[in-house]
């Protein structure tokens, strides 16, 4: 079959190229483009007008000679070869092997934007995932089939975060089919070996599917990334019943190129410089989370951004926070005491936890213990602040008690380090905590479980291991 071969190329705008009289190019289409010396590039349909047809270059557009440049069609719309093989191997942001080993034989080649989930067909998320954080775990729980964003900052240890939520996430129950897709956007090449290396050596790789896209790659890539990860979590969730855990690291670098790719199409631009159409296009991301009705399988997501200037009013995390269901929050207070995972409680939220705790599924008492330490923790907090003004004389024994307890909610329940806790050891180590108060002050607490847990979980020097 003849290949239709384009050539009016008119003129080049940083990752773009302009093409004339290509009207019958359809959007979203994969084409090759010759440069006229033999080397071949990628490329895709952006917009497709009466007088212009705008390619984005998957590679860098210098060399370009417009005269000799021609274009052919390669595929109709992105796709990407899936198959139950990806599981234990890495890949750039384009889907191409990064690990040494061949390339994939596919069993299907998917459109990358995706099939819509019809609401219809949406099943209320209501299965515990457990991270093995406890701060998570207990106040904020991971639901499958939510999307969970951890609101982050530079300079923050969000990559540690990422890599042990990859290695210790689990669903509890036998049998039950768990996997890792783990997209990095815009990482530099010391983070790509950090996090191969730290997948290889706990051996998180054997369940996990890697899409790394680097920050010397082309910036559109960084736009396939994420949608080339969620195709492989959708084929392995619908296809073959994983319940896929999705990490996207870093959000902010995916809207950059975004923003870097509107300004070379000479868009007018929305709030701060990014383009208006970002909350959709975020959407299309987020939304490609749930659970499916008649389906075993399951699709969780965590994107991971890192808020500029730590500031939550910027569009990136105040776009995030309208579409997914609650935030975690990484303060730096806590990172600069040596605090990790840094997960500030009062800010963060799941919005979804309430469907996923309880009788058998966590346990009976989850829900009020997490209200009682997240109250406790709050006035320990207001305490610390009239400390500042007033001096710990003022205070009564009960106060003093309520900072204590601030204290160690912070060194001995959010700070555990690299270690693994199962939600059973989380919720003990936070009856420990609470062991110090008198039953009168836990208000939120029923008196059947405060008569079966207070003060009989053990000593908390003995269950954090201090």
């Amino acid at each position: 079959m003849l290949k239709k071969e384009y050539n009016a190329v008119t003129y080049v705008s940083g990752p773009l190229l302009f093409l004339e009289g290509a009207a019958d190019l359809a959007y979203g289409a994969i084409v090759n483009i010759d440069d006229g010396t033999g080397r071949i590039r990628g490329g895709q349909v952006i917009e497709v007008s009466d007088q212009y047809t705008v390619l984005q270059v998957f590679e860098e557009t210098s060399g370009l000679n417009l005269e000799r440049t021609t274009v052919s069609l390669v595929e109709d719309v992105a796709r990407l070869g899936v198959s139950k093989e990806m599981v234990g191997r890495a890949f750039n942001g384009i889907g191409k092997p990064i690990d040494g080993l061949p390339p994939v034989v596919a069993d299907k080649r998917l459109p990358i934007n995706g099939a819509p989930i019809n609401p219809v067909a949406r099943e209320k998320p209501e299965e515990f995932i457990q991270t093995g954080i406890s701060a998570i775990d207990v106040n904020m729980t991971l639901v499958r089939g939510q999307k969970l964003p951890i609101f982050s900052g530079s300079g923050l240890p969000h990559n540690e975060l990422a890599a042990q939520i990859a290695r210790q996430a689990k669903v509890l129950g036998e049998g039950e089919g768990f996997a890792v897709v783990f997209a990095a956007m815009g990482i530099t090449q010391r983070e790509v070996s950090y996090f191969m290396q730290e997948f290889e050596r706990t051996g998180a790789l054997s369940r996990s599917v890697l899409f790394l896209n680097k920050a010397d790659d082309p910036t559109v890539e960084r736009l396939l990334t994420p949608r080339m990860a969620l195709t492989a979590a959708e084929y392995l969730a619908f296809e073959h019943d994983y319940h896929v855990l999705v990490i996207l690291t870093d959000m902010t670098n995916y809207c950059e190129a975004l923003r870097e790719i509107g300004g070379a199409r000479e868009e007018i631009p929305g709030r701060r410089g990014y383009p208006g159409y970002m909350y959709t296009d975020l959407a299309s991301l987020y939304e490609r989370a749930g659970v499916v009705h008649g389906k075993k399988g399951s699709v969780t997501q965590i994107p991971i951004l890192s808020m500029p200037g730590d500031d939550i009013t910027h569009p990136i995390p105040d776009l995030t926070g309208y579409i997914t269901e609650g935030q975690i929050f990484i303060a730096r207070d806590l990172a600069q005491q040596g605090i990790f995972p840094p997960i500030n409680v009062q800010p963060s939220l799941s919005r979804l936890m309430n469907n996923g705790i309880g009788k058998g599924k966590t346990r009976a008492d989850h829900k009020e213990l997490a209200d009682q330490l997240f109250s406790s923790y709050a006035r320990g907090v207001n305490l610390r602040r009239l400390v500042a003004i007033t001096g710990e004389d003022a205070l009564t024994e009960m106060d003093k008690k309520y900072l204590r307890f601030a204290d160690n909610f912070e060194k001995k329940f959010i700070n555990q380090g690299q270690k693994e806790r199962s939600i059973e050891e989380s919720l003990n180590i936070g009856w420990a905590l609470l062991s110090d108060f008198p039953p009168s002050e836990l208000k939120r607490i029923r008196r059947e479980y405060i008569e079966q847990y207070h003060q009989k979980t053990g000593k908390l020097e003995e269950l954090v291991g201090a």
